[in-house]
């Protein structure tokens, strides 16, 4: 069954609940950023949540809605690379509940650690996202617990209250660069446009070693791609979701792949710029812009630091190079 966009007044609902918790996260025009693209930049700054990304929004909604329907179960599971595991740690705690969350082996220490300091059961398994995340789903199945999955629709509502900010508090915007991982940050900007009526244009943004996304719209399909980034963990995705492809299509302008070199190279603009860290899905909207920046002059341009938790040991190597 197609997912529903969420409406205005869903939104400003939404909104309500997350602000229990934290308030509206910054947008700032930086002018040295705007000075590279040669054209008014504007970033959203959602490396400025508790949690240091905007996966935190979807998990309270998520576990809000839970509530409301008398549906709170006695445990959660679900699979993440970091910041989708901290949202759920994050909510599971505010509500009571226990949180299993499955990494892939080698994931990020310093996610690792994050999710555990919020109570969250860690469990390492499988070699990428997709096998943990396969290893989640027949735990939960196992123990009768409920499976959170990285793509729903109430997730995507309250990803969409920064959206939702965002457009309001800079209304000039002409073209967003969104990044996408499994595909609700992309999905929930395309909600907030729709649901204010805004006319920016919305450029999705992939890692060129992991196109699961990029190949699946262009086949109007789930078409799988091996994952090879060393950067951008946070998209890092294989399989491509069908109920996201489905939102995605009819809406977005086109895709950008972006290399490791060039979030690496993002990173180190954006630290030197704004003196604000960002890992490398977080550095990958504006990875985008500054590699069309030819195509934006007199336009403005919005990009979202979308998360700020990238090791210190890689930070520093980045920073190094």
């Amino acid at each position: 069954m197609p997912i529903q966009l969420p409406s205005l007044q869903d939104i400003e609902a939404a909104a309500q609940v997350v602000y229990r918790e934290f308030q509206a996260t910054p947008q700032y025009r930086w002018a040295t950023l705007s000075q590279r693209l040669g054209t008014d930049c504007w970033v959203k700054h959602e490396n400025h949540t508790p949690v240091g990304a905007f996966k935190i929004r979807g998990g309270l909604t998520y576990f809000e809605q839970l509530r409301q329907r008398g549906e709170l179960p006695g445990e959660v599971i679900s699979a993440t690379r970091g910041n989708h595991g901290q949202s759920m740690g994050w909510a599971a705690r505010l509500h009571g509940v226990a949180c299993s969350i499955v990494v892939p082996l080698g994931n990020s220490a310093e996610k690792n650690a994050a999710m555990r300091a919020l109570g969250v059961n860690l469990i390492e398994h499988g070699c990428d996202f997709q096998e943990a995340r396969e290893h989640a789903m027949r735990l939960a199945a196992g123990r009768g617990a409920h499976m959170v999955p990285s793509f729903h629709k109430d997730l995507l509502l309250g990803v969409s209250t920064y959206w939702w900010e965002f457009l309001r508090a800079v209304p000039q915007l002409d073209v967003v660069y969104v990044p996408i991982g499994q595909g609700s940050g992309a999905c929930s900007a395309i909600a907030a446009k729709l649901a204010l009526g805004h006319a920016v244009r919305i450029v999705g943004v992939v890692s060129a070693h992991a196109t699961t996304y990029a190949d699946s719209m262009a086949a109007g399909q789930v078409v799988e791609a091996a994952v090879s980034t060393q950067l951008a963990d946070g998209m890092a995705c294989r399989v491509a979701d069908q109920a996201a492809l489905d939102l995605l299509l009819p809406h977005l302008e086109r895709i950008v792949q972006v290399t490791d070199d060039e979030v690496a190279e993002a990173m180190r603009m954006l630290f030197a710029d704004t003196h604000n860290v960002a890992e490398g899905a977080g550095a990958a909207s504006f990875a985008a812009a500054w590699q069309e920046r030819s195509q934006h002059r007199g336009q403005v341009v919005g990009t979202t630091l979308c998360g700020g938790n990238v090791d210190s040991n890689t930070f520093a190597k980045v920073l190094g190079a």
